[in-house]
């Protein structure tokens, strides 16, 4: 089938467009009304987009997965992005692929699931949908997360030194929290290591290269799902996320891309090295059951 044989996929409104690839699902452009160009365009610095982080999110110790008195090698943020996923749906608008287990994978991670990555836009927002299903017998362990790379500067954003990224916390925390102080988690090796806590000015942290010296700022139980990313050219972007309690902002110093990652799961505390299923951040989800997990983002380009 002709559907079958499909690279990548357009979707669009009349003020935003984006193009997905059946190879690990992952949006490749996200482009204005204007036809500026929003997403990372894999360049030196980073040869990706948009992946979708699964079965893992982050490192194993050793790249290794223990199951079962079983191991078998996991690398870094799992195989998903790596796969050819399967086209479900394809619109003007919106778009749906799925991955399922098969010889590779269930030598790797000895699971059957389901893994189904749904995009829509609708105005100047995108929205992606993942949905994970557990098709066998026994409890399905997981983590599973998004790592979109935006444009640093973004399009007529202004300075790339004067952009930053506020936090916006969910309702039910107390007043004040993410206004002066943001506590994140610093990675050794690609393992979760020491706390730290970074200063805010009224909730903003501002964007500078030494932050991504260490590698990722990883926040583990973020009490936010949404943020707004800015520059002061006045383009800006809104993220909102459900379902996903972790997040990851990572770049390299001097690249022009800012990865805005909600999380549910993270690498691996550095001194564990225990069975995946008891794994800190990991998700158990029971035989027949499914979970949802969905962000959006919204462009607001400059005047």
């Amino acid at each position: 089938m002709e559907q079958d044989r499909l690279e990548r996929h357009g979707i669009g409104s009349g003020t935003l467009r984006a193009v997905i690839s059946v190879q690990g699902a992952e949006l490749q452009s996200l482009r204005d009304g204007s036809g500026e160009e929003w997403l990372w365009q894999a360049g030196p610095a980073w040869p990706r987009h948009a992946p979708v982080l699964f079965p893992i999110v982050g490192r194993l110790p050793g790249d290794t997965l223990r199951h079962a008195g079983g191991t078998s090698r996991m690398t870094q943020h799992g195989f998903a992005r790596d796969r050819r996923f399967t086209w479900l749906a394809l619109t003007e608008t919106a778009c749906a692929l799925r991955l399922t287990e098969d010889a590779e994978t269930l030598a790797a991670y000895p699971f059957p699931f389901t893994l189904d990555v749904a995009f829509a836009v609708a105005e100047s927002a995108l929205a992606c949908t993942v949905t994970v299903a557990n098709t066998g017998e026994a409890p399905l362990p997981f983590s599973v997360g998004a790592h979109p790379a935006f444009a640093w500067p973004l399009p007529r954003g202004g300075a790339r030194e004067e952009h930053g990224v506020t936090f916006l916390p969910d309702a039910a925390v107390p007043p004040g929290t993410l206004r002066d102080s943001l506590p994140v988690r610093r990675l050794s090796n690609g393992l979760l290591d020491r706390a730290e806590v970074l200063p805010l000015r009224q909730g903003r942290l501002r964007l500078e290269d030494e932050l991504f010296r260490k590698d990722a700022l990883v926040m583990t139980r973020l009490p936010a799902h949404a943020l707004r990313y800015d520059g002061p050219g006045g383009a800006m972007l809104e993220m909102v996320w459900e379902g996903y309690e972790d997040f990851g902002l990572w770049s390299k110093p001097g690249a022009e891309f800012l990865c805005l990652e909600p999380w549910a799961g993270h690498a691996s505390p550095l001194g564990w090295d225990g069975e995946f299923a008891g794994k800190p951040g990991v998700i158990l989800l029971e035989p027949g059951r499914a979970r949802r997990f969905h962000w959006t983002v919204t462009l607001r380009p400059a005047a």
